[in-house]
């Protein structure tokens, strides 16, 4: 491999890079449960060290999706500046998603799962073709949703990571399958935490 070799992980060698995607992949997923607007600055560096490594290992569709996730993570970052309050902390409120974005989500996501697992069964030598265009799809729905705080996109970073977690054990990413284990249990923690600030208010009126 390119990439310096650091250590075995379950008997398959671990490079700088997937280390380096670990550790700021899970720092990234811990600061999204705080809602800390930190994480749009380590997801952005996240994604460039899995760029490098989706595309060593043949998984061609996660690797374009990091380009997406950088755009869709400058975005997150000035809307979540954008919606007031003190920068580094909840400017942003947490909301619902309505229902017009759910039929959205869903039409696009079907057309784009077609799309991409007919480019990636014709143009690359990829075996895992569908369930590398459902995860993409479903990160591309949950970040959506994440960089305007619906609730909802912790439910499809659920559905993705257990997607992930048996995909890349599959493709001998041995470390990156156990950081998805991780990201499930903040996934759970951010939905909990993001469920307690859409009550705040409905509970301060009531307290009133």
């Amino acid at each position: 491999m390119p990439n310096p070799v650091l250590f075995d992980a379950f008997g398959v060698p671990t490079t700088l890079i997937e280390v380096l995607g670990f550790v700021s992949g899970a720092l990234c997923v811990w600061l999204v449960a705080r809602q800390h607007i930190a994480n749009w600055g380590i997801g952005i560096f996240n994604c460039l060290m899995f760029i490098v490594l989706f595309t060593q290992w043949g998984l061609y569709a996660d690797a374009g999706l990091q380009l997406v996730f950088i755009a869709l993570g400058a975005y997150g970052w000035w809307n979540w500046v954008r919606g007031g309050g003190p920068a580094d902390r909840k400017g942003l409120p947490v909301s619902r998603t309505a229902g017009y974005e759910w039929i959205g989500l869903l039409g696009v996501g079907l057309m784009s799962i077609a799309t991409i697992t007919g480019l990636l069964t014709w143009y690359t030598d990829s075996n895992v073709a569908g369930w590398d265009a459902l995860t993409t799809v479903l990160s591309l729905a949950a970040t959506y949703g994440q960089a305007r705080k619906r609730l909802e996109s912790w439910w499809l970073w659920i559905a993705a990571d257990l997607v992930y977690i048996p995909l890349y054990a599959y493709k001998g990413l041995y470390l990156t399958s156990l950081l998805y284990i991780g990201f499930l249990a903040l996934c759970v923690l951010g939905l909990r935490n993001w469920q307690k600030d859409l009550r705040a208010p409905d509970l301060a009126g009531a307290a009133a």
